[in-house]
């Protein structure tokens, strides 16, 4: 094998290298993003379930309550409103704790409620607090719970979770984007004596990164393609066992995960490329062999 052939064949080496090792990151990286959307979704999903319960007064007529009711689910910062008779109330009570109150008591001693759930921006004490204000002051209502521990907790709960998994991310994305940079300045070291060259014969600076910064921005643009299809094979397969799964991650979820995967993958495979060859551009050709 003459010479050339052999710079040639390693060079595709290096290069073939370079584009599984920064496919292998990008794959790191999707999952992560993909984890980072279900986290949202359930915990949207779960602060969604939070809000407060309206205890109606025995005065009113059913009318009055029809209209709180109405009033309640037109609001802006309801999800979901539920009327709940003081029949269905007792009811339910018998069926949670086996006791049937009207039988022992000889009354139905509850009253009629409104179930409410908040959307997930209002899901916090001082959200539910502000909203609630106005109703503890009407004459309709007369009492009402607004489960302030359970919040709370839910709350502390999300945020840590929230933390973590950003400072798990960040830290991935340091970490892939460290390995890249290093492998495409193995990729350019290979390379560097030809870098030489080109400045031997005149190339300015620009001329000589842009084919360097094109070759691996591609090579970054194909290890995109590549990640975005092996994990979407992995996840379809997923959703065949768990259906709720294309539900959470919807195609447009997908679709805006692998647009910026792909994004991420150009970008830093080309600000890279523009760093390593910079520094190969500066240097003297003795300092080469270092």
């Amino acid at each position: 094998m003459s010479k050339m052939n052999r710079k040639g064949l390693s060079s595709f080496s290096i290069g073939f290298t370079s584009t599984v090792s920064v496919t292998l990151l990008l794959i790191l990286l999707t999952i992560i993003a993909v984890l980072g959307v279900v986290a949202h979704k359930v915990s949207t999903s779960v602060r969604g379930n939070v809000g407060f319960d309206v205890v109606l007064a025995d005065s009113i007529s059913r009318e009055e309550s029809t209209a709180l009711f109405r009033e309640l689910s037109a609001a802006p910062y309801v999800s979901s409103a539920q009327f709940v008779s003081r029949e269905e109330a007792a009811k339910q009570w018998a069926d949670d704790t086996g006791e049937d109150l009207v039988a022992m008591l000889g009354v139905n001693p509850l009253c009629d409620e409104i179930a409410v759930k908040v959307k997930a921006d209002w899901a916090s004490n001082d959200s539910i607090d502000v909203v609630t204000a106005p109703l503890r002051s009407d004459s309709r209502v007369a009492e009402i719970s607004t489960h302030a521990d359970v919040v709370k907790a839910l709350n502390d709960n999300i945020r840590i979770i929230s933390i973590i998994l950003l400072a798990v991310a960040a830290a991935l994305v340091f970490i892939s984007f460290m390995l890249i940079n290093n492998t495409i300045r193995l990729n350019i070291h290979s390379r560097r004596f030809l870098i030489h060259t080109m400045k031997l014969v005149g190339a300015k600076s620009g001329f000589i990164r842009r084919p360097f910064i094109v070759s691996n921005a591609l090579s970054g643009l194909i290890a995109g393609i590549i990640a975005c299809l092996i994990v979407g094979y992995g996840f379809y397969n997923l959703t065949v066992f768990e259906p709720s799964l294309s539900k959470i991650v919807t195609l447009e979820w997908q679709g805006i995960i692998s647009g910026g995967i792909v994004l991420v993958g150009i970008v830093i495979c080309a600000i890279s490329a523009y760093f390593a060859t910079s520094k190969y551009v500066r240097l003297g050709y003795d300092k080469m062999f270092k």
